[in-house]
């Protein structure tokens, strides 16, 4: 009985840890994406397509171009190729989480600053 119990609570911790998140980073490298965040209680839409190195953003009609520096399959940071003040100077860490087969969920921030943020981008193209 006490054998019994155990094989039982041993295949139940299995089952409740569960799978760890699917990260199929590569998959997010490049392409065109969607992400809408919201701001002052309204939702904004970026939409942005990155290669490899370069990553050009559409946000409220205004185009921004960011060189990439990909740390590993899952990391980057970003720097903006034409900042119009020093807070668009600093680069942005991005980290992605999780992956779908069509999404991606990442947390950024700016380097050199703890405040993280979450998000999720889609993939449109």
């Amino acid at each position: 009985m006490t054998k019994n119990l155990l094989s039982f609570a041993i295949i139940l911790f299995f089952f409740a840890c569960g799978q760890p998140p699917q990260r199929n980073c590569e998959d997010f490298k490049t392409g065109a994406f969607s992400f809408k965040a919201t701001i002052n209680g309204e939702e904004k839409e970026t939409i942005f397509r990155r290669t490899l190195d370069i990553e050009v953003d559409k946000y409220e009609g205004k185009v921004d171009s960011s060189s990439i520096r990909w740390i590993n399959d899952c990391e980057y940071v970003l720097k903006n190729l034409n900042p119009k003040n020093k807070a668009e100077e600093k680069p942005i860490h991005i980290k992605i989480l999780t992956t779908t087969d069509s999404s991606y969920t990442f947390e950024y921030n700016v380097v050199g600053e703890n405040k993280k943020f979450k998000g999720t981008a889609h993939k449109i193209d």
